[in-house]
Parts: structure tokens; sequence; C-alpha cells
């Protein structure tokens, strides 16, 4: 089988997991931490970072930092995966779902202009939704598929509004945004090493920014705010620290960081070079003003006459690859099917179109020679 996205684990990782267990440094505290932490926020152009126990955590360790409360809201694009709605969830807030722009599947800035100056009103608690009577505590862009969204126009809006943002960067390590690195366009950008990703360490987070105050306050919250050796918290925190197991795999993965994009975005060219005269199918988006980390790759499936992508899945698979059928969006979850929305004239209809094909970063030539050559058999 020609797996979907599988890690490439023949760095140092192997020796790094050995000093652990060596130095009995297996848990929440050691180097290889704060190793992955200063990699990261070079990596992404930020000052600062915090490792995170996963993803998820870390998004919801953000919009806490940021100060969201039970009963706000938080704008969230409709196209992405679940988890970025769940952060916002267990901070006690909602999504407020806004459509993505066609070309990029990110935020769409000229929409999210329109629903701001339409939908809400200032008052002394902030800017509130006028329909819920709910303040509006912040916007989190998504960069789906490791493509960032277009940063520049949405921090316009957001300081005209005064709101902060939280950007969901969970497979966009090593994007860029107009020709420079991506982790200082947030007030705190979040990153994820789940398996699947681009760099993983099987697990784990990582907030980044410039605010040194925010990003304090986020470690602090991450580590149960405990102040010092004794026993004394002073704050309502979290047990959301990364093991330094995790971060010794996400320390060797990092060292190859360069190497994985390249092959990310090679791989994503090969299929784009070699699939574009199959008519009826069309590629992920591509602006002028980003360059995807190309976590995924793929397809879309437009054309008449063409199969569905569960059919294509189950056809790919009886000839040996995985191929797989992309996020739901969060407006056609049952458990937010209640949230203030905008119309989805762009997540509604690219979801259930959307193919993803096999792109591990040590996808071999002919691996990817066997999966284009499927693809033609059965769309031809």
């Amino acid at each position: 089988m020609i797996h979907l996205a599988i890690p490439d684990l023949r760095g140092n990782e192997a020796k790094y997991l050995r000093e652990c267990i060596e130095t009995t440094f297996v848990s929440s505290v050691g180097p290889f931490v704060t190793r992955l932490e200063e990699m990261m926020s070079g990596a992404v152009g930020a000052t600062y970072a915090v490792a995170t126990s996963s993803g998820t955590t870390g998004l919801h360790l953000a919009l806490t930092a940021i100060g969201v409360q039970p009963d706000e809201l938080v704008v969230l694009p409709s196209f992405t995966f679940i988890a970025s709605a769940n952060a916002i969830s267990h901070c006690g807030a909602s999504p407020w779902l806004v459509d993505v722009s066609k070309d990029s599947w990110t935020l769409d800035p000229q929409l999210l202009d329109e629903v701001l100056a339409k939908e809400t009103k200032r008052s002394q608690k902030g800017l509130i939704h006028i329909t819920t009577g709910k303040r509006v505590a912040a916007i989190m862009p998504v960069y789906a598929l490791g493509m960032p969204a277009d940063m520049a126009r949405i921090r316009e809006i957001t300081e005209q509004y005064r709101l902060s943002v939280v950007a969901d960067a969970a497979a966009a390590v090593g994007a860029e945004y107009n020709g420079a690195l991506i982790g200082d366009w947030a007030d705190i950008s979040v990153f994820s090493f789940n398996g699947n990703k681009t760099v993983t360490a099987g697990g784990g987070g990582m907030l980044a920014g410039n605010n040194k105050e925010l990003l304090d306050l986020a470690r602090h919250l991450s580590t149960t705010a405990r102040r010092g050796p004794d026993y004394d918290h002073d704050m309502v925190g979290f047990n959301y620290r990364m093991t330094n197991i995790q971060a010794a795999v996400g320390c060797a993965q990092m060292e190859r960081l360069k190497s994985f994009i390249a092959a990310k975005r090679r791989i994503d060219m090969t299929y784009r070079q070699r699939l574009k005269d199959i008519q009826g199918i069309s590629f992920f988006p591509s602006p002028a003003w980003a360059k995807s980390a190309c976590w995924f790759t793929g397809i879309t499936l437009e054309g008449p006459g063409l199969p569905s992508v569960p059919d294509l899945c189950g056809r790919l698979k009886e000839m040996g690859i995985e191929a797989r059928i992309f996020w739901k969006p969060v407006h056609l979850q049952k458990s937010y099917a209640s949230c203030p929305k905008t119309e989805m004239v762009v997540s509604g209809q690219i979801w259930d179109k959307i193919l993803t094909l096999p792109c591990s970063t040590h996808l071999s030539e002919t691996e990817q020679e066997t999966v284009i050559t499927s693809i033609e058999r059965v769309l031809k």
C-alpha cells in the first residue's frame, strides 16, 4: 500500500530517544523541549515559542491567553478541521463561521470586513454581534493545507475593530507569506506535530509569537499556573506540557525541515504537471501572495462524468493506493449547526470534491508514478 502521509523517521529520532531514556528525562521537563521551542521560533520567524501537548490544546491555550471568555464569539472559517472549533468551545465560547475565499481556501478578508461592518456594533464591552448580543473576542484564521491566509488584509481589519488574532497554523511550518516567514502575523500562531504532519513529534503542538508577556502567560497557564518549586498556583491552569520524548522526535524532524518542505513542494508540482490535462479536475489554490508548505496535496473532481471522491478512493485502494476525502466544514457538523454563520458559497461547494493523494516526504518517484498512472487509468 502506498500510504497517504506517513513520517520519515530516518534521522536522529532513535538517537535522541535513547538519550532521553539514558538521562531519565522522559517527562515534561528536559533539554529537548527547550531545543524544539528554539528551533520552531527560528523556523517560523517568531521571537518566542511555547511547546504544548497537542495542536488543539495549543489553540485552547492561545485563546485563553488572549482573553476569550465563555459566551463570546470567535470568528472562524468553516473550512477547517473540527479541532479549530472545538478549541473555541473549550473556552466556553462559540465560533462565528465565515466562508473562505475560492482563491486560497482560507478566511475571505472581503467577506470578513463586510460581516463585521453589517453585523456588529461597538459598545463599552467591546465589539458586539448584534443578533446574539455576544462579544466578538477574536479572529482565528486557518492556514488550510499549509496555505497562509491573506494576513496583511486580515490584520488591517482586525486592527480597525481592535480584535486579537490567533492563527491556526497547524500544518503550515515552512510556509511563506509575501516572501517572508509566517510566525509574526498573528498575536499567537499555533502549530501541530501530529503524526501525519510534515514535521511530527508523534503528537504535540507549539505556540509562537513576538509578544513576550502573552507567551509567558501561555507558558504559565500550560504548567498548571505553578509559581516556583512549591505547590503554589495563582491561576486556573492546565497540564498542557509536551514531554521530552515527544520533543526529542520533533528536534530530529526539525533538523530535516528544509528537505521535507522541498519534497512536499516537489510532489505537489509533479501532480500538477502530470495530471493537468485530465478534464474535469483542478488543483488546490496557489495564490501569488503565499507559498504553501504543501502539507497535503491532491486534486478536486468537478467535471461531469467523473466518479465521486469516495468512489475514486475505493478504486484507488483496490490498486494499493491510499487517498482520502477531506474536511467536512464546521457549519455542516451537528455540534455546530446552530452557530452564527455566513452563506457558505465556497466551503459548501469544495469540501466533498477534494481528494488528497499520497504525499509522504519520502514518497519515491516510482511510487508517485504508480499513483499518477492509476489516476489516469480511472479518470481517462
